[in-house]
C-alpha cells in the first residue's frame, strides 16, 4: 500500500547536528582544496571556494556548493571534483572525527550570480530614479 503524501508539507529545516557536521566538512574541504594540495591536473592550482555544505539528516551524504575563483574553467574543475571525491572523503576521515564519513557531492554555487544580477538591478537608471524621487518627496 502507497503512503499518503502531503504536497503542502513545510520544507523541514536542518537539524544542529546538520548543521555543525556540515560547517566541519566545509572547513576540511576548504582546508584540502587550497592550490597545490590535489593531484588532479584540474584542481592542482585551481582556487576553489567551498561556500556551503548541506548534509542528509541521516548524515549519509553532503551536497558542497563551491567555486572557482572568477568561475573560470568551472566544468573542468567540476569534473575534477567528482572524480577526486573519493579521495576527499577519505582524507576527510582522518581529518573530521564522525562515525561515518558522508558521501561528497559536489554543485557550482549559484548565489554569486544571483548577487550580480540583484545588484545590476539595483543600480539599473529606473531604480535609481525610483530611490532619488523617494527621497525627495
Amino acid at each position: 500500500m502507497a503512503r499518503n503524501v502531503v504536497k503542502d508539507q513545510p520544507v523541514r529545516q536542518p537539524g544542529q547536528r546538520q548543521l555543525r557536521v556540515g560547517e566541519e566538512l566545509r572547513h576540511a574541504l576548504a582546508q584540502l582544496l587550497r592550490p597545490g594540495e590535489m593531484r588532479d591536473p584540474a584542481l592542482s592550482d585551481a582556487n576553489v571556494t567551498v561556500t556551503e555544505v548541506r548534509v542528509s539528516p541521516d548524515l549519509r551524504n553532503a551536497l558542497a556548493f563551491v567555486m572557482p575563483l572568477g568561475g573560470a574553467n568551472a566544468a573542468d574543475i567540476m569534473s575534477g571534483l567528482r572524480r577526486s571525491a573519493p579521495f576527499l572523503k577519505g582524507r576527510i576521515a582522518r581529518l573530521v572525527r564522525l562515525r561515518l564519513v558522508p558521501n561528497l557531492a559536489f554543485t557550482l554555487d549559484s548565489a554569486f550570480d544571483s548577487a550580480g544580477r540583484i545588484a545590476a538591478i539595483l543600480h539599473s537608471e529606473p531604480v535609481e530614479r525610483d530611490l532619488r524621487d523617494k527621497d525627495e518627496g
